[in-house]
């Protein structure tokens, strides 16, 4: 039998999650089915043979996977209106920041599995730092979403209640580490470089900089203890941007962002 996932709220995370499955090898278009409210937004995936639908119910009805990809706000809506198709035989991951699995229950019924999962917008190219996360009576299911989600990145099991910060440090962290690369081409654009040249050498430099930490299992301070040497301009640089707080406040936007993201599900 064909597996079919459907994702309910085919939005950007939805999309790019869709993409790196296909680019993985392992999934087709024809294993998905799209569902949006807008279908203009789907056009482009629906000639390359995706099933696209405005219609949750009707993408449900034939999935074995549902992929729930809406923000946190409208989850609960969504939620009530699949419930009447919605059958233990099928699996439910929501991609929601900030709603449990007993809130998920309390809507689709105790007897449906589901599990939790948090990857980033870099799942469409397959390097994802994907967080999964259910409760003690679905821990069953995890290896097949661990798998799944292994074909787009690196994934972790962590506690239900540290999923928020997971949002946090991995989801939220893209934009985070994209301002820093950011920051640091328009310091190049401005000391000599191009900015297209600037970009392109901080995000390289940046990837660089990750990779050798995966790489070497290593500390990032090992790392920069091989650049840094006595008077030299790398120390000089790095101590002036930790004067102006550089790490602290990098600090301080994951923590406000945690604390954000663990109130979005209660939010009118």
């Amino acid at each position: 039998m064909e597996t079919k996932i459907a994702i309910i709220g085919a939005g950007n995370l939805g999309l790019s999650l869709v993409t790196g499955l296909v680019d993985s090898g392992k999934y087709q278009p024809s294993n998905f089915i799209l569902s949006r409210r807008d279908l203009s937004k789907l056009a482009s995936y629906k000639s390359k043979g995706f099933a696209v639908t405005s219609d949750n119910i009707e993408a449900v009805k034939s999935a074995n996977i549902v992929i729930v990809a809406v923000l946190p706000q409208k989850i609960d809506v969504v939620l009530a209106e699949i419930a009447t198709v919605l059958s233990a035989n099928q699996l439910v991951i929501p991609l929601v920041s900030g709603v449990k699995v007993k809130d998920i229950q309390s809507i689709i019924g105790g007897d449906k599995p589901i599990v939790r999962a948090m990857p980033n917008t870099a799942i469409a190219i397959r390097e994802s730092m994907t967080c999964i996360a259910t409760s003690e009576n679905w821990k069953i299911r995890i290896p097949e979403v661990t798998e799944m989600f292994e074909l787009v990145g690196e994934t972790v099991i962590i506690n239900e209640e540290q999923m928020t910060s997971a949002t946090a440090l991995c989801a939220c962290g893209i934009a985070f580490f994209l301002r820093a690369i950011r920051a640091a081409s328009q310091g190049g654009n401005e000391i000599d470089f191009h900015a297209s040249e600037a970009l392109k050498m901080a995000a390289q430099t940046a990837k660089g900089a990750a990779s050798l930490l995966i790489a070497n299992n290593s500390h990032p301070e090992d790392e920069i203890d091989k650049v840094t040497s006595p008077k030299g301009c790398t120390i000089a640089g790095l101590n002036e941007m930790e004067h102006n707080g550089f790490s602290s406040s990098f600090i301080k936007g994951i923590t406000v962002s945690a604390k954000q993201a663990k109130g979005l599900y209660s939010e009118d």
